[in-house]
Formats: C-alpha cells, structure tokens, sequence
C-alpha cells in the first residue's frame, strides 16, 4: 500500500507540476519569457518544451501506454538535467538545484510504479 501511495503522491505531484510549467510556457508568461532568456536558450526551446511537458505529464496519468511512459521518464529526466546545467552555468546558485529535486521525484514515480504500467513488464507477458 505504501508503495501504491508514494506512486500516485510523487506521480500526480509531477504531473501537476509539468501542466503548471507547460501553460505557463506556452502562455508566455513574461517570467518564462525572461528565464529561458537568462539561461540562453531560444523562445522557441520554450514551446516545445511547453508542449512536450504537457504530453508527458498526460502520458504518465493515463492508463496503459507503457513505452509511452517510458518516453515520457526519459524525456523528463533528459529536460531536468539540462535545465540544471543551464541555471548551474548561468549561476543562479540554489535555484539550479530545483530540477535534481524533480529529478529524485521522478526516480521515486519511476521505481514504485505498478507492473502494468511498466513496459519491459508488458513486453514480457504478452
């Protein structure tokens, strides 16, 4: 059962989270604007990561489309480490540590997750 728990508080806190930064990207909240510009990268990294947040997080709700999840861990790992490097370089001192703490609640959704939504799972039985 506590493990069920830690699943869904860690998963639905990420999937949260990712919905709230994909609109606030897409939205082109002026704080967003101003944040990719401080770490150098382009406005455009801005929408697809605006849009790639939202589908992940959906991604990792719904029931079934285990690969789909899979793709969904990666690229989330993938975006927090980078976004760590960027504000890490751009020197932004504690702050560039926020996306490590996303990254360990990542790892928390990742190990506790329910066989059936685990794709090497799947792909063995059937």
């Amino acid at each position: 059962m506590a493990r069920k728990i830690a699943y869904w508080a860690s998963t639905g806190l990420l999937a949260a989270l990712s919905l709230l930064a994909a609109f606030v990207y897409l939205s082109g909240s002026p704080q967003a604007v101003e944040g990719f510009a401080h770490v150098g990268y382009p406005q455009q990294l801005r929408i697809i990561l605006g849009i790639a947040k939202g589908l992940g997080a959906i991604a990792l709700l719904v029931p079934g489309l285990p690969k789909l999840k899979e793709w969904a861990y990666a690229g989330f790992t993938f975006a927090w480490i980078c976004a760590f490097v960027a504000h890490y370089l751009a020197n932004d001192g504690a702050k560039a540590f926020a996306p490590v703490i996303l990254l360990a609640l990542l790892a928390v959704s990742y190990v506790t997750r329910p066989a059936s939504r685990q794709w090497l799972q799947n792909e063995a039985t059937g």
